[in-house]
């Protein structure tokens, strides 16, 4: 990337970045979510492993989300450059 001063187009490009960046990774976590958590909504089960697959949805659909923003932006960088 330039050190000089960043035009117009450069800062559109990386806002629109950061938004799809951000997007994708809040659907790709609620998916993910959905899927470990939801025989918890769906069956009646007990109570400790509804709470183990509310926990676990909740921690691998942030781990995903977080990794899927640096997997885009980190994509988008080797881009640019």
């Amino acid at each position: 990337m330039a050190t000089g001063r960043r035009t117009q187009q450069d800062r559109d490009d990386i806002t629109v970045e950061i938004g799809y960046a951000l997007l994708s990774a809040c659907f790709a976590g609620g998916v993910v979510f959905a899927a470990i958590a939801g025989p918890a909504a769906v069956w009646d089960l007990s109570p400790a492993v509804d709470k183990a697959l509310l926990i676990a949805g909740v921690s691998v659909g942030g781990v995903l989300a977080v990794l899927r923003v640096i997997h885009v932006l980190w994509r988008f960088g080797e881009r640019r450059s």
